[in-house]
């Protein structure tokens, strides 16, 4: 698809992936950032070019209506909207308590926004001539990390979900529907579980969308999560296919 002249909305886009997105669009693209923190998105939008900030929490139902407005009036929609902000606890299953409270967190930033969001700003993405939702994922959601219990269970359902929603607007929709699976990130996100001395840069995670959105790749497997697949799950292609035949 065509990565110029396009207006994006990215959730969490004041820091760590969302931002190196945000950075790698905006020279040529109007780029939207939400997130809670004001001073956080300003900070981050203040040296970029096109890019443009809303305060807002995506776990919010009458904070996603009032930006689902904003957007509307303001910049007239959207063509493209990432999926990005996310919520993680590092804890063990076996020894650490609160597990429920952990999962419901999790879940609602991690599946129940991009749902909502989906859901609210489908009919502006089915206006336009080229659209897209770009969902980002992890590799954990192949693989769950013991570490990240909950949350890789979140980032699993995201995967199935966006697979089922590529497959459904294909068919009735000219929206095009990605995944990013990144790895380990170098960013304060994933600074508990070692990402800052041991993740790939944010800036490689954001360089492998752009390739995959020119490039109409709607599955995008960033460093080790592509070695995992290929070594281990390329066969769920064909399980796809046949089951949803």
């Amino acid at each position: 698809m065509n990565i110029t002249n396009n207006t994006i909305l990215i959730t969490g886009g004041g820091s760590g992936i969302g931002l190196e997105i945000a950075k790698a669009l905006s020279p040529a693209n109007k780029i939207i950032i939400v997130g809670r923190n004001k001073e956080k998105l300003d900070a981050a939008a203040k040296d970029l070019e096109n890019v443009f900030t809303i305060q807002a929490d995506i776990t919010n139902e009458s904070d996603v209506n009032k930006l689902y407005e904003e957007v509307k009036t303001s910049f007239g929609g959207i063509n493209i909207l990432i999926n990005n902000a996310g919520n993680a606890y590092v804890y063990n299953l076996a020894t650490d308590g609160d597990i429920y409270s952990k999962a419901v967190a999790e879940f609602t930033t991690n599946y129940f926004a991009p749902l909502r969001l989906t859901d609210k700003f489908l009919p502006l993405l089915k206006e336009q001539n080229e659209a897209a939702i770009v969902n980002v994922s992890s590799i954990v959601g192949f693989v769950p990390g013991s570490h990240l219990p909950t949350y890789s269970d979140s980032k699993a359902a995201l995967h199935s979900h966006t697979r089922l929603l590529r497959y459904e607007l294909a068919k009735e929709t000219n929206i095009k529907v990605f995944e990013l699976m990144p790895p380990l990130v170098a960013t304060d996100f994933s600074a508990e579980i070692g990402g800052l001395e041991n993740g790939i840069p944010a800036s490689d995670v954001a360089n492998d969308l752009m390739k995959a959105l020119q490039q109409d790749i709607y599955e995008i497997r960033v460093g080790n999560t592509g070695l995992l697949y290929d070594n281990f799950f390329a066969a769920t292609e064909g399980a796809f296919a046949t089951f949803n035949n």
